[in-house]
């Protein structure tokens, strides 16, 4: 179990800008529905979530094999225009089968999404990672396609490192493709490697950034202990070790030393650790929602507290001083040797986006 909200009557979170949408500031993932969240709890959670002021609505077809979407059908019906609807494709699915971005491949794997979904578009329709086996340029244009033929309102990336992603937002500029207007990478207190390279390019091509696994699958919640194997059943318990959720990657000194610094903070706040670790956050430039994806409607209410906790400037350097990511070249040299710290960030508006 999380640890149950401890805050008062929540507040209806603010909105921000994703590419032409206007989104809550918590986007909510759906991996979990359909599986280990029964159908029914599902639509519950997401009933909370709308009428919390959340619209985001996040998932993919690997999910459960397809189940993820499915599962949310019949909700849609009766919600399509309340929500932004992302999905992503890449990985192996029995429907249409296969995996990778080759162009022939995408757009059935767009047609079965829309078909799962029982929807006529996907607002937001992501690459779920890399296919180095299918050039760059290929599956760009098959994804400008399926704008062009009104399947898919705009586009978005996920699990791309930071020179394929410009290099792919070089060629949707270049070729007048429809562009990115958002990157899905993980981001959290625990893991803040997106900060060297990936962050600051969002930032300065203007692309919205929707962090996943913003609680380091659970370990951000201050339900595991130094010295101690994870509950069974828990996300970190059952991640095999190539996984970023295995347990010996999370469960280090120095992340544990991160949630204690939450937990103090969480104690004088009246909050959780949770709540902590995601308004620590939806306080960075740059990000735009944090992708939750609460098994229960009693953890959704918990990380839906996060919306009304502010942190000061002395509550972020206290959790920022345990796991921030190794300087490394060519920023330490700019940094230290020649004293520039940001480089001016670049302005690209965004001409390609089509809605």
């Amino acid at each position: 179990m999380w640890l149950l909200p401890r805050r008062g009557t929540l507040s209806r979170m603010e909105t921000t800008t994703l590419g032409p949408f206007t989104v809550g500031r918590l986007a909510i993932g759906t991996m979990l529905m359909g599986a280990q969240t029964p159908v029914e709890e599902s639509h519950r959670i997401l009933d909370r979530f709308v009428e919390a002021g959340g619209n985001l609505v996040d998932t993919a077809d690997v999910y459960s094999d397809g189940r993820s979407e499915e599962t949310l059908a019949p909700w849609l019906r009766k919600h399509r225009d309340e929500v932004v609807l992302a999905t992503k494709c890449r990985f192996a699915v029995s429907d249409p089968g296969g995996e990778g971005l080759v162009p022939d491949r995408i757009v059935k794997a767009c047609d079965a999404s829309l078909r799962r979904m029982g929807v006529d578009v996907i607002d937001l329709y992501q690459v779920h990672a890399p296919d180095p086996d299918t050039p760059l340029e290929e599956t760009l244009e098959a994804l400008d396609g399926l704008v062009r033929a009104g399947k898919v309102r705009a586009l978005g990336a996920s699990n791309f490192p930071a020179w394929l992603l410009s290099w792919a937002v070089a060629l949707q500029d270049r070729e007048g493709w429809s562009p990115f207007v958002s990157l899905q990478p993980q981001y959290s207190l625990i893991e803040r490697s997106i900060e060297t390279e990936i962050l600051p390019f969002c930032r300065a091509a203007g692309l919205g950034v929707i962090p996943w696994g913003p609680l380091g699958a659970g370990f951000l919640t201050g339900k595991y202990r130094r010295g101690e194997r994870p509950p069974a059943g828990s996300r970190i318990a059952d991640a095999g070790q190539t996984l970023e959720e295995a347990y010996e990657r999370r469960a280090t000194e120095r992340h544990f030393r991160v949630v204690d610094a939450a937990g103090e903070i969480a104690e004088q706040r009246d909050a959780t650790i949770a709540q902590v670790a995601l308004a620590w956050l939806l306080g960075t430039d740059g990000v735009t929602a944090p992708v939750v994806g609460p098994r229960t409607l009693e953890q959704l209410d918990d990380v839906l507290g996060a919306v009304d906790l502010t942190l000061d400037e002395d509550d972020r350097e206290r959790l920022e001083a345990h796991a921030a990511p190794s300087p490394t070249y060519p920023r330490r040299l700019l940094v230290e040797q020649l004293g520039i710290g940001d480089v001016q960030s670049l302005t690209r508006p965004l001409t390609g986006a089509r809605v």
